[in-house]
C-alpha cells in the first residue's frame, strides 16, 4: 500500500509481508470455526456513519446503509493488525530472504517478459525504473498471485468499527480505515461496481499493487486505454498506477535509492545520524562529519541524505545512506526493510534478465 497502509503492521522487519502473504490460508482456516457472522445492519453507529456518509458524499442514502449493513465483521482481522509482543528482533538478512529468493525471481521474469512495453512506456513517462515496478509488485502479491481473499468491505467496516482498542494508536487508525471505507463507497458508486464483490488483503487493499481505496482514488490510472481502471486484472494499469503513485510521492528521475556507507568508528556519533530515522535530512558532507562517509558518487550526492539502520538480530546492522527516492519507496510502505526488499528484488530481477 501505499503510504496509507497500517504502519505499525509493516515496523517488524521480520514478519510484516508474510501476515499479509498467508492472509488467505488463515481466513480459510477461520471461516471453518468462525461464530454465526454478524452483520454490520445490526450495529447502530455503523449505520450512523453510513447516514452520515450519505449525506456528506451525496450517495443514496439506502444504497449506503445496505453496503455497510451487509459488511460482515471478520474476527481474525484485529489480531493482525496489533503489533508483535516486545522484544521481538528485527532481521534484514531473514526479511529479505522472503522476497528476495528464486520463485519471486522468476515470477519477476515473467512478469517483465510479459509487459516489457508497458514496464518501458511507465519509466519514460514517469520516470521510475522498471526495476522498482517490478519490485512493488512482486513483494506486494507475487505478481498477481496473492492479491487477498477478504472482501474489501468487510476488511475496511472490520476495522473502522471493531479496530482494537489494544493497539496504541487505535484511535488514529480507526479514523484512517472510516476514510478509507468513505472513499471505497465513493469509488464503487462511481465505477458502478458491488460493493461487496472486491477482493482484497485483510486491511482492504486492492489489486496487484495492493492500492488503499484513497490510493486508487488519487493515482490510480487507465495506463492500458481502456477506458477503465482494472488493478486486479490489467497488469498495464498495475505497472502505471504504480509509476504514478511515486511521482505524487516524490520521485525523481535518474537519482539512486541509496549508497554504501562506510564509518569512522573514531568520530562516529550514531545516535545523532540514526534521530532521523528514515528522512533524508544531512548533506553527504554533513553525514562524514559525523563519522559516516559516503562511498562512490553518493559523496557528491547534491541532495539531503538518511542512515538507514537494517538490523540484523543478533549480527552487526546492515547501513546504507537512502536518498530521497529511498524515502519515496518507504511512502508505499513506511519501513526501511521493505524499501530494500523492494530495490533488491527488482535489482534481482533485472539482473535475471540480462542473463543471456
Amino acid at each position: 500500500m501505499t503510504s496509507l497502509i497500517v504502519k505499525t503492521i509493516f515496523l517488524i522487519a521480520t514478519s510484516a509481508l508474510s501476515v499479509s502473504a498467508t492472509a488467505k490460508n488463515d481466513h480459510k482456516k477461520h471461516v471453518a470455526k468462525a461464530a454465526p457472522a454478524q452483520h454490520y445492519a445490526q450495529r447502530a453507529e455503523a449505520m450512523r456513519f453510513a447516514d452520515d456518509l450519505a449525506e456528506r458524499r451525496g450517495l443514496d442514502r439506502e444504497w449506503v446503509r445496505q453496503a455497510i449493513g451487509q459488511a460482515r465483521l471478520l474476527r481474525e482481522v484485529p489480531r493482525l493488525v496489533l503489533p508483535p509482543p516486545r522484544g521481538v528482533p528485527k532481521n534484514w538478512a531473514a526479511y529479505r530472504a522472503r522476497f528476495v529468493e528464486p520463485v519471486r525471481i522468476r515470477a519477476g521474469l515473467r512478469f517483465w517478459q510479459d509487459n516489457a512495453e508497458a514496464l518501458a512506456r511507465a519509466e519514460r513517462e514517469y520516470g521510475v525504473p522498471a526495476e522498482i515496478i517490478v519490485g512493488i509488485i512482486g513483494v506486494e502479491t507475487l505478481y498477481g498471485q496473492h492479491m487477498g481473499g477478504y472482501r474489501v468491505i468487510d476488511a475496511l467496516a472490520t476495522l473502522s468499527f471493531d479496530f482494537p482498542d489494544a493497539h496504541p494508536r487505535a484511535a488514529e487508525r480507526r479514523a484512517f480505515f472510516q476514510r478509507e471505507l468513505e472513499q471505497f463507497l465513493t469509488l464503487m458508486d462511481r465505477t458502478g461496481i458491488d460493493p461487496h464483490d472486491p477482493r482484497g488483503s485483510y486491511a482492504g487493499a486492492m489489486g496487484m499493487g495492493q492500492f488503499m481505496p484513497s490510493s486508487w482514488t488519487r493515482w490510480a490510472v487507465d495506463f492500458d486505454g481502456d477506458g477503465r481502471i482494472d488493478l486486479w486484472r490489467s497488469a498495464q494499469d498495475a505497472i502505471g498506477s504504480v509509476a504514478n503513485y511515486f511521482v505524487g510521492h516524490g520521485w525523481t528521475a535518474g537519482m539512486p535509492t541509496h549508497y554504501a556507507v562506510r564509518f569512522d568508528t573514531a568520530g562516529l556519533q550514531l545516535d545523532e545520524l540514526l534521530a532521523p530515522d528514515i528522512l533524508p535530512t544531512f548533506s553527504a558532507a554533513g553525514m562524514a562529519a559525523k563519522g559516516a562517509q559516503v562511498q562512490g558518487e553518493g559523496a557528491h550526492h547534491a541532495g539531503p541524505l538518511a542512515l538507514v539502520e537494517l538490523q540484523n538480530g543478533a549480527d552487526a546492522p546492515s547501513y546504507v545512506a537512502g536518498t530521497e527516492n529511498f524515502y519515496a519507496v518507504t511512502r508505499y510502505n513506511w519501513s526501511s526493510y521493505y524499501a530494500m526488499a523492494v530495490i533488491e528484488l527488482g535489482r534481482a530481477v533485472a539482473a535475471q534478465r540480462a542473463v543471456p
